[in-house]
């Protein structure tokens, strides 16, 4: 569970070195200057969602509809510095901050989940490593430091479920995030149109290719040729979606590692104490930024039943429409234990690789620094335990 520490960032977070690097300031200051710069379909993978994309804007949105209400002269930050630092399950994090899992990065950048990895273990953050990696698990895994999860998309073969989650762990992985929500991907029509990357393309498989278990599948291997490499792609597809995965595969995976188990995309109540029950530490609740089910249930509308049916058993954790350090803070004191930011450190990666991602978090963060010290704050326990929201006028 989460604990508030005195144990201070790994790197101070400072006003200057985010106005002195040129970049935006805002996270739609950084999209914009991305989308003039990124090839089209490339942005489309990005910023496009499910269908007509309501659930991606309604994400969003729905920050709009709570309110902070200050307690002036209120809390202990004495020195103007809260204290940001937490530890969730048993990851000690600088902020309550995790990159969210970002597949293909390739596209993005040239070793964009490298570049990732080492920016967030600089500034003390978390990050987790997508199973549709452009990066192997064994070259990421050293430049994430400490704090980094394994996101792991159930293919339908468990020994290579178990092959990915065991390379994992060796490489040191603090905990296995199981995306729930996709067992398929989902109608994307905007980076369709865009000619936006696939999979289907060999992007994206770098865990796939460099694995034991999926390479004892091949008839040769992917790099000996054109066709092979296609043979390897077919069956990466034949594999990738798995819609027979049930909370009781968690104790299945359960005996193939002692980290934590953490289950994302999860927005029902029912579905929480389900996985909970089978052996999940945690759950992040997500629509995956709607990418997948336009006219789903914002993350943020499902956060608090969440919390209240498994809050007390397990570390909630919040996906999908944060961009501001206020946002952070509405989810915190809704219950969730720390967030998941995505798609902002995405444009930064865009601008300017490392030196773009890290610009991208010292804004989210230091927007969070500043306002916990105006709303008294003095450390992140005390959002949950004295923050209070009201509802925004219809």
């Amino acid at each position: 569970m989460l604990q508030s520490t005195r144990k201070p960032a790994a790197k101070p977070f400072r006003s200057d070195e985010t106005t002195d690097s040129g970049l935006p300031l805002t996270a739609a200051g950084l999209e914009e200057r991305a989308r003039q710069l990124m090839a089209d379909g490339a942005y489309a993978f990005v910023a496009g969602g499910a269908s007509a994309e309501r659930t991606l804007r309604c994400n969003v949105e729905a920050f709009e509809r709570y309110r902070i209400v200050p307690r002036i002269w209120h809390g202990a930050v004495d020195s103007g510095a809260p204290e940001t630092a937490v530890t969730v399950l048993g990851t000690a994090l600088a902020a309550p901050v995790l990159a969210a899992p970002i597949g293909m990065q390739e596209l993005i950048f040239d070793g964009g989940e490298l570049l990732v990895g080492a920016a967030t273990a600089d500034l003390g953050i978390g990050s987790v490593l997508s199973t549709c990696a452009s990066s192997t698990i064994e070259s990421v895994g050293p430049e994430s430091g400490a704090s980094w999860w394994f996101q792991l998309y159930w293919p339908a073969d468990d020994d290579l479920a178990r092959s990915l989650v065991e390379r994992a762990e060796r490489a040191g992985a603090k905990a296995i995030m199981v995306t729930a929500d996709t067992p398929g991907i989902g109608w994307r029509p905007r980076a369709l149109a865009a000619g936006g990357p696939s999979l289907l393309s060999g992007r994206g498989l770098a865990n796939y290719l460099s694995d034991p278990v999926f390479r004892s599948r091949l008839a040769e291997p992917p790099e000996s040729g054109e066709a092979a490499m296609q043979a390897a792609i077919e069956l990466w597809e034949g594999i990738f979606g798995n819609h027979a995965v049930r909370p009781d595969h968690l104790k299945r995976l359960r005996g193939w590692t002692g980290l934590p188990i953490v289950v994302k995309g999860v927005l029902h109540p029912d579905d929480a104490r389900a996985v909970v029950a089978a052996g999940a530490s945690g759950v992040v609740v997500s629509n995956h930024g709607g990418r997948q089910i336009d006219g789903a249930v914002t993350a943020l509308q499902a956060l608090p039943r969440i919390v209240k049916a498994v809050g007390e058993r397990a570390d909630v954790l919040f996906d999908s429409g944060v961009r501001t350090g206020s946002d952070v803070i509405i989810a915190l004191a809704l219950g969730a234990k720390a967030v998941l930011y995505g798609r902002p450190w995405v444009y930064g990666l865009a601008l300017a690789g490392r030196a773009g991602v890290a610009h991208a978090f010292r804004l989210l963060l230091e927007d969070l620094r500043i306002t916990m010290g105006l709303v008294g704050a003095a450390n992140v326990a005390e959002i949950a335990e004295s923050v209070e929201l009201v509802r925004a006028e219809p």
